[in-house]
């Protein structure tokens, strides 16, 4: 038997996010269409049998992201202990690749992947992992999936659909941080979510012009008040041009990271390049948006 498991925690991505007003808990319902990017986007969790809880943390996110106990990895641990009655612990290794309160889930993504790498390591139940899933924040539950889904009321409802291909993309974040909670705070104050309703079921589509021609009609109740927030904040549309123009683009979640649709990767990987020429400090990924892969 294996004595360690590894899987990647790719970054979420919301193709349309909308938000419904603040209900009395304070949170909010949502209706979003939720994807997840490849490898070249993603954390990278490791488990291995110990007598307690550990965590360390490597790689470029590493000092943001942190070991103390508000590390969503540490709280997926000890909230799966509890659920299934488990004694003994685990070390657990991150190495954190993705941009920290960037829009992208990756302590979502990060949770998700304990929760499945411990129920491999401890031989449980995965209906533990699903129960305490909701209470580690509302991305948790699409991220354990790990496939294109709908994600609706504070995040516990997760349906998945079809799509009729991946969809070759480029996320770009410029480095900056864009906490979850101002913006919510600023969507608040603007009184959002007026008339919110989920759009149903997602259409049957037949190639990928016709999805992102739907998308088009969709939108991120987000993008605004997070813009309001950070005035230095822009899309990269502005310098990818010519060949180099994304089909879409939209904010993801509450920002900062910004997805660029295109019609193939290779017209993603030109882009990227650009980008990373033109604003080197910026974290730029040419990926394909679909199913996760949790090798």
């Amino acid at each position: 038997m294996p004595t360690s498991f590894s899987t990647f925690a790719p970054a979420k991505v919301n193709l349309f996010l909308h938000v419904g007003p603040a209900k009395a808990n304070g949170r909010h319902d949502l209706d979003s269409l939720v994807v997840f990017a490849g490898p070249e986007a993603a954390d990278r969790l490791t488990v291995e049998p110990s007598d307690i809880l550990t965590l360390s943390v490597t790689g470029p996110g590493a000092e943001k992201a942190g070991t103390g106990g508000d590390n969503l990895v540490l709280k997926a641990a000890r909230a799966l202990q509890a659920e299934a009655g488990i004694k003994h612990g685990a070390a657990l290794h991150l190495e954190k690749s993705l941009p920290v309160a960037a829009g992208i889930g990756g302590g979502s993504a990060d949770a998700a992947a304990a929760l499945r790498l411990l129920t491999r390591l401890w031989d449980i139940n995965p209906r533990h992992a699903r129960a305490v899933a909701p209470q580690l924040g509302g991305d948790v539950p699409v991220a354990l999936l790990g496939q294109p889904a709908f994600m609706r009321g504070e995040g516990e409802r997760v349906e998945p659909v079809r799509l009729p291909a991946p969809i070759p993309a480029v996320l770009f974040n410029p480095g900056m941080a864009c906490p979850t909670g101002p913006v919510f705070a600023a969507f608040d104050a603007a009184d959002g979510g007026a008339g919110f309703a989920e759009c149903g079921p997602l259409p049957e589509f037949a190639d990928m012009g016709e999805l992102i021609d739907w998308l088009a009609g969709q939108r991120n109740d987000l993008e605004a008040p997070a813009l309001t927030l950070h005035a230095a904040l822009k899309s990269p549309e502005w310098s990818l041009n010519g060949p180099k123009s994304p089909l879409m683009t939209r904010m993801s979640g509450s920002g900062a990271t910004f997805v660029c649709l295109y019609a193939t990767l290779d017209a993603a990987r030109e882009s990227a390049e650009s980008l990373r020429a033109q604003q080197p400090e910026a974290w730029v990924r040419a990926t394909l948006l679909g199913g996760a892969d949790l090798s």
